[in-house]
């Protein structure tokens, strides 16, 4: 009964002459050999292919998206912010009608309006505490806002009267 070592069978180990190591070509060997692993083996980062465009690269440009979004919103003025607080809110709602009446529309816009609205009103506090107003004035404030503002239909819906 022949055994096999483990250290016979390890990649990490050197080859016999006259055998190349071919590079992994499926996903899960690449994201093994990809990372921290090749940090504590020199001698495999040379074998190792470049790591392909993946994830990293997206959310780096997510990233600078989201910051440019902020710098849209911190540009613009506190009632110009609520009024756009309050058109997204009708945008919401249209969605929500949409998906009861199971018409199309695209999933993803829950989460994007619902962050757009909650970027839009963290900015909106941050200029309230840079002028010293607390949390209870804020609240307080808040709820004056919400019972003045007049109800009017969304953005899109005013788009498809006009035409």
């Amino acid at each position: 009964m022949a055994t096999m070592s483990l250290a016979a069978a390890s990649p990490l180990t050197s080859t016999p002459r006259g055998l190349a190591v071919s590079t992994p070509r499926t996903a899960f060997l690449v994201l093994r050999t990809g990372g921290a692993s090749l940090t504590r083996f020199p001698g495999l980062a040379a074998a190792a292919p470049p790591r392909p465009a993946g994830r990293g690269d997206v959310a780096v440009a997510r990233m600078a998206k989201r910051e440019q979004e902020l710098e849209e919103i911190r540009a613009m003025t506190t009632e110009k912010i609520e009024e756009e607080v309050v058109d997204l809110k009708g945008e919401l709602f249209m969605l929500r009608l949409k998906r009861s009446a199971r018409q199309e529309f695209k999933s993803s816009e829950f989460g994007r309006m619902r962050k757009r609205i909650a970027r839009m009103l963290t900015v909106k506090r941050e200029r309230e505490i840079e002028q010293g107003i607390n949390k209870r004035l804020s609240r307080k404030l808040d709820r004056k806002w919400k019972q003045s503002i007049v109800v009017r239909p969304p953005p899109s819906l005013r788009e498809n009267k006009e035409e």
